[in-house]
């Protein structure tokens, strides 16, 4: 069986609010990079202690264990979407509030290493399912959020959204501060 070239979604394939995540998504074979920048995700989270990673860049910003613990749990949700639209159900599917799940998540009281494993079990389950999608299911759709969004869709939106955080992470979590 010849391996599967999940295509670009078109704007109408995924929620308005969600372009700026497919736009981060470079050229080529999507779930590539998926896998490569989980990588140097997890190495740039690695290298946090647990002190560091209680860190947040402003009073009310979510902590860095809020960030890994809000990339689980919208991997999650992306993925049941995906699953959900693949398999035929064209049910739709809520919103959901990332502010209160963060809050009520009990990250914080976790250890960093524990967020990091569940992050790897989450992508390796992740990268899985969508690897095993045909054309046929990738091009199906369903409503999520009160948009309609492809299954390919999902894909990029999964893609994007941690190319997102892993980039306030870098530039307002862990940058250097400019010496006076």
């Amino acid at each position: 069986m010849a391996k599967l070239t999940i295509a670009r979604p078109a704007p109408g394939e995924y929620a308005p609010f969600h372009a700026t995540y497919v736009a981060m998504v470079p050229e080529g074979d999507v779930l590539v990079t998926l896998r490569k920048q989980h990588g140097e995700t997890l190495r740039l989270l690695s290298r946090l202690g647990e002190k560091k990673s209680r860190h947040r860049y402003a009073p009310g910003k979510w902590s860095i264990r809020e960030v890994i613990g809000h990339l689980i749990d919208a991997e999650r949700v992306f993925t049941y979407r995906a699953l959900t639209f693949a398999r035929a159900d064209r049910s739709p599917l809520p919103g959901f509030d990332e502010n209160m799940w963060a809050g009520a998540s009990n990250a914080d009281s976790r250890t960093l290493k524990s967020l990091l494993d569940e992050l790897r079990a989450v992508r390796s389950a992740t990268l899985a399912l969508f690897a095993g999608f045909n054309e046929e299911q990738l091009s199906r759709t369903g409503i999520a959020s009160g948009h309609p969004v492809s299954v390919r869709g999902l894909v990029y939106v999964t893609t994007g959204h941690e190319r997102h955080h892993a980039k306030i992470l870098r530039e307002r979590y862990l940058a250097k501060k400019p010496r006076s």
